[in-house]
């Protein structure tokens, strides 16, 4: 039976938090470097303790309750009011990288998402990963990020509704766990 068979993807839960919180303190501090790692767990933290439930979801992927790899989608807001999230950060643990399990969390997510209303979904990261989910690359001039974008090439997009997301427009705001520029 192969892995994502026997996965069990979900929303989190209170108790999931200390755990969610260790995969990207784990998985970010071997790929990154220690600073990395404590920068996006305490992002994760900062997230779960500090953001109103209706601008966030989390979503988890669990083998035998164990957490294996988890995802944030939180509300960007536009001045247009179009129903708008940001999908970061994204972590899988070391061991199960390579399964599909970030691909099969962030499709279940995204379908989460939409089942909810919303209209659309940006991320910023690496296009060859997130091509594979549907993003594509977006214009920094054309949907405005929050902040300056360090590596203009990752600010990607996807409709949810089928409309085009180019109907995002004016000012961008976050919410506060992601309002610092080190994330961009």
């Amino acid at each position: 039976m192969d892995t994502l068979s026997t996965m069990d993807f979900r929303r989190h839960t209170q108790n999931d938090s200390p755990a969610i919180v260790s995969l990207f303190k784990s998985v970010f501090t071997k790929s990154e470097g220690e600073a990395e790692g404590t920068l996006i767990s305490q992002l994760a933290k900062d997230l779960l303790e500090k953001t109103d439930e209706r601008d966030l979801y989390c979503f988890i992927a669990a083998d035998n309750s164990q957490i294996v790899g988890s995802i944030f989608f939180s509300r960007l807001n536009f001045e247009n009011g179009i129903d708008s999230f940001i999908l970061a950060p994204v972590a899988v643990h070391n061991d199960h990288q390579g399964k599909g399990i970030g691909k099969a969390l962030i499709d279940y997510g995204l379908s989460e998402l939409k089942k909810k209303g919303a209209s659309v979904a940006l991320t910023y990261g690496d296009p060859a990963f997130y091509n594979k989910v549907g993003f594509r690359t977006i214009s920094s001039e054309t949907v405005k990020a929050p902040f300056t974008l360090s590596q203009p090439k990752g600010w990607l997009g996807q409709s949810l509704s089928g409309d085009s997301i180019e109907t995002l427009s004016g000012k961008c705001t976050c919410v506060e766990a992601l309002s610092d520029p080190r994330y961009w």
